[in-house]
């Protein structure tokens, strides 16, 4: 590579460091502000909510919510931008809904699982995503439960292993193909390897693969649109990239693979405003930026005539360690291309600010 070229390469950028006081699981911009939260455990045992104000270099606190049981994980993604309600798992397998104006009591409730509620996602909200705004949460206790906040209780779709099948946890879940009023899976990975993708239409097991290492992490380029490529990262250090235009009959998914680290990668997410380019985290406090290249032809005839999937590469765009502990969390804003915010264990919360993203 030339120098000139390698000036057009991004850079990460340390904007903001923020120390905390307690475990920080989860970081997430609320939409269409300059405010993010970020959701923990206090060293007590009770669970945290900070909202945030980015003012220039340094982060204001605006409200600090503690509740009972320790918050694993959150999204915005099921409710409108009028109302940008928090979805939140916590510790005791409790799926709530807050209203950050007035978070004293949820707006919705329920005892979803049995344990540790690992993973949460939303869709429908946000005008991401056609169909009803729903939530889908991954548990320890191995199951995945879709819900719909204005059904009370009970979830809509059920996702738990058959009768003799042993127990998997459930460490990430995952909403795609959301593009029209029917469609929508639900993409979960497990602590064995396993790669399920439920499909809610038919409310069946759609296609299964094993990694062959703890899945931390899966998420859509995009999830409302026809499936285009999902990304799984693993404990062992690799992310898969799999095309999800083609499904062959045997074969499943084309799917490219790329040892990013020696560490766990905690975490992807795709740049909002380009579904080419993300981030993974990882278990090193290490961030990775990445460009996947489409093949010159994304199908091919097999022998028999079937069509399947080619799979394309992953280019290294920067990296850079930010941290001595594990990034557990990362979110890009939504709004402000390349504005991103990440927590880790050291107790800290960053937001970065990723350059050049528009010269790639």
């Amino acid at each position: 590579m030339s120098v000139g070229a390698g000036l057009e390469r991004p850079q990460v950028v340390s904007h903001v460091q923020q120390g905390l006081s307690y475990t920080v699981f989860d970081c997430k911009w609320v939409p269409r502000s300059a405010r993010l939260l970020c959701l923990g455990s206090a060293a007590r045992g009770t669970g945290l909510i900070q909202l945030y104000e980015l003012h220039g270099a340094r982060l204001e606190l605006l409200r600090e919510i503690e509740k009972p049981k320790p918050i694993k994980c959150g999204t915005f993604g099921a409710t409108s931008l009028q109302q940008r309600y928090l979805a939140t798992g916590d510790f005791d397998g409790n799926l709530n809904i807050w209203n950050l104006e007035a978070p004293e009591i949820p707006v919705y409730s329920v005892k979803g699982h049995k344990e540790i509620i690992n993973s949460i996602d939303g869709v429908g909200g946000l005008g991401i995503g056609e169909g009803a705004p729903e939530i889908v949460t991954g548990s320890r206790d191995g199951t995945v439960k879709v819900w719909d906040p204005r059904q009370k209780d009970t979830p809509v779709a059920n996702m738990e292993p058959v009768q003799g099948e042993s127990k998997r946890d459930c460490w990430t879940v995952a909403f795609g193909n959301a593009y029209n009023q029917e469609e929508r899976v639900v993409c979960a990975g497990y602590d064995n390897g396993d790669i399920k993708l439920f499909d809610l239409k038919t409310m069946s097991l759609r296609w299964e693969t094993n990694i062959k290492n703890g899945v931390c992490s899966v998420e859509f380029d995009r999830k409302d649109i026809n499936m285009n490529k999902l990304v799984a990262t693993s404990l062992e250090g690799k992310f898969h990239v799999f095309d999800l235009r083609t499904q062959h009959p045997t074969k499943g998914f084309a799917s490219v693979s790329e040892k990013a680290q020696k560490s766990t990668i905690w975490q992807v997410r795709h740049l909002p405003q380009n579904r080419d380019i993300f981030m993974t985290s990882g278990g090193s406090g290490s961030l990775h930026l990445w460009k996947y290249e489409y093949p010159a032809q994304r199908s091919k005839k097999d022998s028999e005539g079937s069509e399947m999937g080619v799979a394309g590469s992953v280019n290294l765009l920067q990296n850079v360690t930010l941290s001595t502990q594990p990034i557990s969390s990362l979110d890009w804003s939504p709004d402000k291309k390349g504005l991103c915010v990440c927590g880790a264990f050291d107790q800290t919360v960053r937001v970065l600010i990723v350059t050049k993203l528009n010269k790639i």
